[in-house]
This record gives structure tokens, sequence and C-alpha cells, in this order.
């Protein structure tokens, strides 16, 4: 019978000690086979019987040495007390800045521009000349309006002319009519003919009407060739120069010439993701970024939160759902439109909490307090798998095992698991709301350690400590 033993065999040594006692007592080791060797005087010619008294301390020295070889390593870690302090949880979004009040300048009607008298960044007052498009077509149209107005009331005199004399002829025939001197056929003619002429005269009446709405028409046609400046503010984009045609009508957008924007009052136009829209409201108070302003910061409130959603991206996996937030700058007189700017929103503010650092919180599945592998599940499918099994292949997962957020707290040279409820973040801890108390050492790295390596029970040495270790001769 050949034994063979390894470092394995011997993970507790007590244990494993006595069963091998156990072994000896039922059997006695013998060599696999006599060796004969051609010279029997040789001291290499032999037979021997070794009984379980002469390997124990043989055994017992192997089951010393696996157990050694099977310690578990300490994981090096840093640490840091659970304190007590205020946190201010922030949404952050990137946008523009933009003013609060600017006005595109377009035409609304068709024609040269003759006259610019501005430029770009110029500032200028409210009833400022602008923009002057050439008039000619719409001083021609306004004089044919008003000779049409002219030539409508000339109709109206002749009409009420001929309704006068149509009214007396009537009259006159009335009376032979009651006299039996004229027949009704005639008597019916001349009243129809005094009809007819009351209401062209009313028909003029309405034409005069049509000419003077046409006549104004054209007055605001010929007013609209020049453009005055609607606000106080600055010409912040130019898009059209002098000589250029500009194409418009009242019942469509003409082409853009400028814009002019009051830029004493700025804001911020940022987007924030739809899991934050739902904590900002108007009144919150924003740190913001600007880019051209480096190492300075900027004070801001919110004044305004979309209530549609801005989809950037849509059907595909890159697909995002933003809302626009507009914060107004406190501060006046610095900025231009298109900046870049990051926001800082203030939304929950909690005071005198118990925190831990980000980092020190992390996932494991619940019951993972072993630091060995269970051989017995090895090969197998865990719970786990088989739910993302089941989900993956469209059924309707069942006791589906979910992570649990937990904290390592050292004690003494090993790591305890603690389960935990977090409540709101800033940029660097956690508030903690169940599971952790004031003052207990939280392992806060590395992170190979806290996101893998650790479990319940693990043997643990601070850094410094072992870097002190290793320093040594």
């Amino acid at each position: 019978m050949n034994w063979v033993f390894s470092p394995k065999d011997f993970r507790n040594p007590v244990s494993d000690l006595r069963q091998v006692r156990r072994i000896l007592n039922r059997t006695t080791l013998r060599p696999k086979s006599l060796r004969t060797l051609k010279n029997p005087s040789s001291n290499r010619f032999h037979s021997f019987q070794m009984s379980h008294r002469h390997l124990l301390p043989l055994l017992a020295a192997a089951a010393l040495f696996g157990a050694g070889c099977n310690r578990q390593k300490p994981v090096t870690v840093t640490t840091e007390k659970a304190q007590r302090r205020n946190l201010t949880e922030v949404v952050t979004g990137s946008g523009k800045l933009q003013p609060v009040v600017q006005v595109k300048i377009s035409s609304e009607v068709a024609g040269e521009i003759i006259d610019l008298p501005v430029k770009e960044g110029q500032q200028v007052h409210k009833g400022d000349l602008l923009v002057r498009v050439r008039p000619d077509l719409y001083a021609a149209a306004l004089r044919s309006q008003e000779a049409s107005l002219k030539s409508s009331q000339a109709d109206l005199l002749t009409a009420e002319a001929n309704a006068r004399k149509a009214e007396a002829e009537l009259k006159r025939n009335e009376d032979l009519f009651s006299r039996q001197l004229i027949s009704g056929s005639l008597f019916d003619e001349i009243r129809t003919g005094a009809e007819v002429a009351r209401a062209n005269a009313i028909a003029s009446t309405q034409r005069i009407e049509m000419a003077r709405a046409s006549l104004k028409r054209s007055q605001e046609d010929l007013a609209k060739t020049i453009i005055f400046s609607p606000i106080d503010g600055t010409v912040s984009k130019l898009n059209s120069e002098l000589g250029e045609r500009v194409s418009g009508t009242g019942m469509m957008a003409g082409t853009d010439i400028m814009t002019v924007a009051d830029l004493t009052k700025m804001e911020a136009r940022v987007e924030v993701g739809e899991m934050d829209v739902v904590l900002i409201q108007p009144g919150f108070k924003a740190r913001l970024d600007v880019d051209s302003f480096k190492d300075r910061k900027f004070d801001g409130q919110v004044t305004q939160v979309a209530r549609s959603a801005k989809t950037a991206a849509g059907g595909t996996q890159q697909e995002s759902t933003k809302f626009e937030v507009r914060i107004r700058m406190a501060d006046t007189g610095l900025f231009l439109p298109g900046m870049s700017v990051t926001a800082d929103i203030e939304t929950r503010y909690r005071t005198n909490v118990i925190t831990v650092p980000i980092q020190a919180v992390t996932t494991r599945m619940p019951g993972s307090t072993s630091t060995e592998p269970d051989p017995k599940k090895t090969g197998s499918t865990s719970e786990e798998d088989k739910g993302q099994i089941e989900f993956l292949a469209g059924k309707k997962a069942r006791n589906v095992i979910k992570p649990i957020e937990v904290v390592f707290v050292r004690e003494i040279d090993k790591a305890k698991m603690l389960p935990v409820k977090r409540g709101i973040s800033d940029d660097s801890h956690y508030e903690i709301l169940e599971g952790v108390t004031e003052g207990q050492e939280i392992i806060t790295g590395n992170f190979k350690a806290i996101s893998k390596e650790l479990n319940d029970g693990s043997l643990v040495q601070l850094e410094e400590a072992k870097k002190a270790k290793d320093s040594k001769p």
C-alpha cells in the first residue's frame, strides 16, 4: 500500500493527527516491494517492516507543515474612524451661459439691407436704429393703396347720388301708381332700381373700408423696412452685412439678422439626469465653476426646472434623458453668452450625522462570511447564477439573491463585516443611518481589498505596520 501526503491534507493539525493515528492503528505500512540485489551482503539488500510508531513523528511534522502553508495571509488595509460631520448633497450638471433676456432680430419683409449702423458687441438702447431694408417697393405699394382708397371714396359719392335719384323717382311714381296712371310692372321696375341704388351705396362704403385696411397694411410693411432695438442691451451676434438680401413675411420667420441681449443678467442652462432632477426645486442655491475663470467660484440660484425631457441619441445604446435647469448668476457684467459652466446644486443638507468615506462602502452577497471557497459549491450553479440565467432566458426570476451594502470594521487583527443603510452623500463621505457607531475603525483601503479580498473574519494588518515590519533588517 502506497501513502502519499501533501500539505493540503493537513489543514487542521489536531484533527489531522487524530485521523492519522486512527488509520495507523488499523494497518501497518510496508514497502511496496522487496528489492533484491545481486550482492546479498550489501547493506542495500534488506527487507524491513516499519510500524506506525516510527512514522508518527514524521506525519505530525508533515501536518504542522501543511497547516503553516495553508495559513491565511493578512490583507494590508488602511482605516479611518467613523465620525460625525455636516453633509451637503449636491447635484452636478454642465451646460452653457446664456442671457436671461435676448431678442433675435429678423426681417418681416424682403429686400436689400441699405443701412446697418451697428457692429457686433456694440451697446444699444431701446429705440435705436438697427437695420434698414430698401423701401422702394413698399413705398410704391403704399401710394397704390392710397389711390385705391380715393377711388373707392369717389365711387361712394357716385353710388350715394344714384341712390338719392332713385329714391326721388320712386316717390313720384308712387303717386302716379296710386292714381293708376302707370302700370304695376313699371312701378315694380322703378322700385327695384331704387333698392339696387341703395345697395350700391352700401357696397361702396365697404369697399372704402377694404381700401383703408389695405392702405394700413402697406403702411405697416413700409414701416417694417426700418428695425429699431426693442431692449437696452448689446449686439451679441451679427449674422448679416450691409448689402445682403434678407427675406421674410408676416406668416413665417424671416432671416435672422442679429441678436440683441442684456448681458447684465446671465443664467446658466445646465442639464441634469432624470434620477437627480426630482431633487431640484426653484430657489435652491448653487455653486458654479466657469471655465473662463479658473480657481474662482460663483454663486447662483435655481430659477426654473424643465418639465419636459431632452433625449439624446434616441434608439441607441447611448440614449440619455436630460432635463434643463436654469440658474441665475449673482455676479453681473463678467460673462459672455456661450461660456461653458459646471454647476453644483445643493439639494439636501444633514447636520451632525455619522459618516464614513465613500470608498469604504461596498457590496457582498448575504452569508458571504467564509474566507475559503466551499468545495460543495465548486462546479455547481449558485442561486444568483440561476436567477440570472432565468432572467436572460425571459423567465421571471424567483428568489434572486441581491447583494447588500456593507462596510468592514477592523477589530484587533480581523475584519468584521457590517451591513449598513446609507443616506445622502457629498463628494467624499456617505451618511450612515444604520449599522455603524461613532468611533469604529472603518477599513477604507485599498480598493482591491474592499471590493474583492475582504470577508467577515479575514486577517488584516495596517499598512503602516507592514511598512515598519518590512523596514526591519
